[in-house]
């Protein structure tokens, strides 16, 4: 088994240099885990950061060849959680295939202060389909 911790460029970096966005876990023959670090994003209000997390997630994810619709399961921290209905109206925009597994908690606070909300994924990618065929 292989392990890669990753930061990709292409997506939005970790908050400071002390933990990676991305863990990616090779599964021999089978694909690969993608566990995704918590995400934040900025934003007035939940759904605004809401949809900052969700838009992280997928550029992290899309480097490493998954998409939204690959995540099999999501944990929300929420500073308030009677705001369940804003965050949720979002998610299902985000999240339109068969929902993922979920944990959903209320917390006192998150590590960034004006943070409503944070997101972690695990994400299964398949392995890559042979566009060749049979040689």
């Amino acid at each position: 088994m292989q392990i890669t911790l990753d930061n990709p460029p292409s997506a939005p970096g970790p908050a400071n240099g002390y933990y990676s966005q991305v863990a990616r876990v090779e599964l021999p023959g089978a694909g690969a885990l993608l566990y995704l670090s918590g995400q934040v994003a900025d934003g007035a209000d939940l759904t605004e950061q809401s949809r900052g997390v969700f838009e992280a997630i997928d550029a992290l994810l899309g480097a490493h060849g998954a998409g939204l619709s690959d995540i099999i399961n999501i944990r929300t921290y929420l500073t308030d959680i009677t705001q369940l209905p804003a965050y949720g109206g979002v998610r299902a925009q985000y999240l339109t295939g068969a929902p993922p597994t979920s944990m959903t908690f209320e917390v006192s606070r998150l590590f960034k202060p004006e943070a409503l909300i944070e997101i972690e994924v695990v994400a299964a990618v398949p392995v890559p389909r042979d566009t060749h065929g049979p040689e």
